[in-house]
């Protein structure tokens, strides 16, 4: 079982930064992909980002590529998604969530390969 906890989310001005992170309890943190998806509202959500149990592979969304940046610490069973140059329609609740499938399988950014997600947390990009 894995619990995870997203914070950093906020208001932020269209260019600027933002990241978000995610906290996994447990101590099988390392075994899982994380992936990060959004959801604004009235549209479906939206794989955004995937970062292997390593932290060596990442796979990004061509509406955040060289933008966006996933990253991960094992030892502090944390994730994070660092947000640049952001735009108003990155505006959206963001989630991280937890996948024990293959690595090719998690980057077509299919939700129901994930097991476990966070609550969300809100980016708002004004504009």
């Amino acid at each position: 079982q894995v619990q995870l906890v997203e914070s950093g989310g906020g208001l932020v001005q269209a260019g600027g930064s933002l990241r978000v992170s995610c906290v996994a309890s447990g101590r099988t943190f390392s075994r899982y992909a994380m992936g990060w998806f959004r959801q604004a509202p009235g549209k479906e959500r939206e794989f955004v980002a995937a970062i292997s149990w390593s932290g060596g592979m990442t796979y990004y969304a061509d509406s955040v590529k060289g933008r966006f940046t996933s990253s991960r610490d094992n030892a502090k069973n944390t994730v994070y998604l660092r947000m640049n140059s952001l735009k108003p329609e990155d505006t959206a609740v963001y989630y991280c969530a937890a996948s024990m499938a293959t690595w090719s399988t998690v980057v077509t950014g299919n939700p129901r390969l994930y097991d476990y997600w966070g609550q969300g947390t809100q980016v708002t990009v004004s504009s």
